[in-house]
C-alpha cells in the first residue's frame, strides 16, 4: 500500500513545551517509533506541520536588531521544512537501517487571487494570554485570534493547488524511498506576471497539501495524525462522543473549528470523495492501529475499511 501521513505541528511541539531543539527532536523520535512499522511494510510519504516552529522563528526574526526587516514567511517555511525534515530523516534512518530516506524542500503553488490573503486564519507560534497577544499584535503588526483558552497569531492560509515537485516525489516513491516532504504544507509560491515562481507571505495547511499530494501520488490511504485519538462530535459539551467510522457526508454535517480540526476534516473528506479510498484522523502514536481500522476516526465512502483485514 501507498500511505501519505500528515503529522501535526502541535504533535511535534506540544502545548506548554519549550521550543528547544532537543525537546522537538525527542518528539520526532516518538513519532518515528509509530511510523517505522508502517514504513517497514508499505510505501510511506510523510508531511508535517510547522505552525509552532515557524511562529517561534518569526518572533525571533521580528526582534532581531541586526535585520533591516524580518524574514518573510516563505523563507521561514523553508527553514522549518529543512529543520524538521532533517530530524525526521535522521530518526527514520536510525529506526530502519538500510532503508533509503530523503527529506525534501518543496514549493506549493497557490493562487495570488485566493481570498485567504484578506482573511488570516492559520495559527502559528506559541500560545499567549489575551493581553500578551494584543501587546505583540500592536508591536509587530500581527493579527491574533482565540485558540481555545489562549490566543495565537494567525496568518493567511491559501488553498494549495499543486506541490511543484510532485513528479520527483513520485519517482522516489516508486524506487522504494521513504519521502519526507511538503513540510508545513510546502513553501507557498505563486506564478508572477512572467510565469516565474516567487514566494508569498502565508502558511499553507499541511493537511490540505497532504491530501492533495496523496491524490496526485494515487495513495491508498491518507492519515492525519495529531495529539487527539479521534474526532469528537459535540466537543466540549456533555454530549461529547468519539466518531469512529464515518463517511464524508456524515462528517461534513458536523461543525469543527476552522483553525484546528476543520482543515483536517476537510482534507480527509476531500480525499475520500475524490478517490474513493480511505482517510483517517487520529493519534500520532497509533499509526499502525489507525491504518488497520482499529483506532482513530476512519473516513471511507461507506463507513467501513474493507482493506484492513488484508494488512
Amino acid at each position: 500500500m501507498r500511505v501519505v501521513v500528515a503529522l501535526g505541528g502541535n504533535a511535534l511541539l506540544r502545548r506548554g513545551q519549550k521550543p528547544d531543539a532537543d525537546v522537538q527532536r525527542d518528539n520526532v523520535m516518538t513519532a518515528v517509533r509509530s511510523l517505522a512499522p508502517v514504513a517497514a511494510d508499505h510505501e510511506l510519504i510523510i508531511t508535517h506541520g510547522n505552525g509552532p516552529q515557524v511562529g517561534v522563528l518569526a518572533l525571533e526574526s521580528a526582534n532581531d536588531p541586526n535585520l533591516s526587516r524580518p524574514y518573510p514567511f516563505d523563507t521561514l517555511g523553508a527553514m522549518t521544512e529543512g529543520m524538521i525534515g532533517y530530524w525526521m530523516l535522521q530518526a527514520l534512518q536510525n529506526a530502519l537501517p538500510g532503508r533509503q530516506v530523503v527529506a525534501m524542500i518543496n514549493q506549493t503553488l497557490v493562487s495570488v487571487a485566493d481570498p485567504a490573503f484578506a482573511n488570516p486564519t492559520k495559527f502559528v507560534g506559541e500560545i499567549y494570554t489575551r493581553d500578551e497577544a494584543e501587546k505583540l499584535a500592536r508591536a509587530n503588526g500581527w493579527t491574533v485570534r482565540p485558540d481555545g483558552d489562549h490566543y495565537r497569531r494567525v496568518v493567511p492560509s491559501p488553498a494549495p493547488q499543486r506541490v511543484v515537485e510532485t513528479r520527483l516525489i513520485r519517482t522516489l516513491v516508486r524506487q522504494g524511498v521513504i519521502v519526507v516532504c511538503a513540510g508545513g504544507g510546502g513553501v507557498p509560491v505563486v506564478r508572477n506576471e512572467k510565469g516565474q515562481l516567487e514566494g508569498v507571505e502565508a502558511v499553507i495547511d499541511k493537511d490540505l497539501t497532504g491530501a492533495l499530494l496523496a491524490e496526485a501520488l494515487e495513495a491508498d490511504a491518507f492519515l492525519s495524525l495529531t495529539d487527539v485519538p479521534e474526532v469528537l462530535r459535540h466537543f466540549g459539551t456533555p454530549r461529547q462522543e468519539a466518531i469512529r467510522h464515518t463517511t464524508p457526508h456524515e462528517l461534513r454535517a458536523e461543525r469543527f473549528p476552522a483553525g484546528s480540526m476543520g482543515p483536517k476534516v476537510e482534507a480527509a473528506c476531500g480525499f475520500v470523495e475524490r478517490t474513493g479510498d480511505m482517510a483517517a484522523i487520529g493519534s500520532l502514536d497509533q499509526c499502525a492501529e489507525i491504518l488497520a481500522g482499529r483506532s482513530g476516526t476512519i473516513v471511507t465512502p461507506n463507513a467501513t475499511w474493507p482493506l484492513a483485514s488484508t494488512l
